[in-house]
C-alpha cells in the first residue's frame, strides 16, 4: 500500500488529519481544474470548497477501484456541471494559462522586461478562445479540459466521466471541431502572413 492508499483508509476510518493532508496534496490541482471548467476565480474557490466537502462525506463509500485523483476530478467535473445546470448559465468559460514568456523580453543578462504589445495580444486570445469554449457543451468542455489542460489519458476520462472511450473520443474530436470552427479566422490570418 503506497503513501496515499494508507492517507484514504485512515481517511475513511475518520482521521481528520489524514482527510486535510489529502486536501493539502490536491487541492492546487482542483483548484485549477474548477477555474478551467467554470473560468471565474470565484466560483472555482467556491467549487473547489464544495468538492472536497462532497468527497469528505462520501470517502467511506470511496471502494479505491480507481486512482484517488481520478474520483476527486469525477466530484469536480460532476460538481462543476451541477453548478452550471442550478444557474443556468448560457455557458461557462475556460482560461488559459498563458505562457509568461510571451508577454515578457528576456537579455542575456538576466533581465527581464514586460513587454505590453505581447500581453495585449495574449489577451485577446484569451477572450476568443474563452468565447469559443463558451459554444461547447459542459461535457465536452470537461472531456477538453480533461485532456488538454490536465493530460489525462483518454481511458481516465472515461472513468472520471462515467463514459466509454468511445463517447471521449467522440467528444473530444467534436469539441476541438468546434473550436476550429469557431476560431477558424486565427488560420487565415497565419496564412495570410
Amino acid at each position: 500500500m503506497n503513501e496515499e492508499q494508507v492517507l484514504v483508509e485512515r481517511a475513511r476510518d475518520g482521521e481528520i488529519a489524514a482527510f486535510r493532508k489529502l486536501v493539502e496534496r490536491y487541492k492546487k490541482k482542483i483548484y485549477y481544474l474548477s477555474l478551467d471548467l467554470t473560468g471565474n476565480h470565484h466560483d472555482a474557490e467556491d467549487l473547489s470548497q464544495e468538492v472536497f466537502i462532497k468527497a469528505y462525506r462520501s470517502l467511506k463509500n470511496f471502494r479505491g477501484d480507481a486512482k484517488f485523483n481520478s474520483w476527486l476530478y469525477r466530484i469536480t467535473v460532476n460538481t462543476c456541471i451541477s453548478q452550471h445546470r442550478k444557474k443556468s448559465v448560457a455557458a461557462m468559460t475556460l482560461l488559459d494559462d498563458f505562457d509568461r514568456d510571451r508577454t515578457q523580453i528576456h537579455f542575456d543578462d538576466g533581465e527581464t522586461i514586460y513587454n505590453p504589445e505581447h500581453s495585449a495580444e495574449a489577451g485577446l486570445i484569451q477572450q476568443h478562445l474563452e468565447s469559443a469554449l463558451q459554444r461547447l457543451t459542459p461535457r465536452e468542455r470537461s472531456v477538453f479540459v480533461l485532456r488538454h489542460y490536465n493530460d489525462l489519458p483518454l481511458k481516465e476520462i472515461a472513468q472520471i466521466l462515467k463514459i466509454t472511450e468511445g463517447t471521449v473520443k467522440s467528444m473530444l474530436f467534436r469539441a476541438i471541431q468546434k473550436l476550429q470552427n469557431e476560431l477558424s479566422f486565427y488560420r487565415e490570418e497565419f496564412l495570410e502572413n
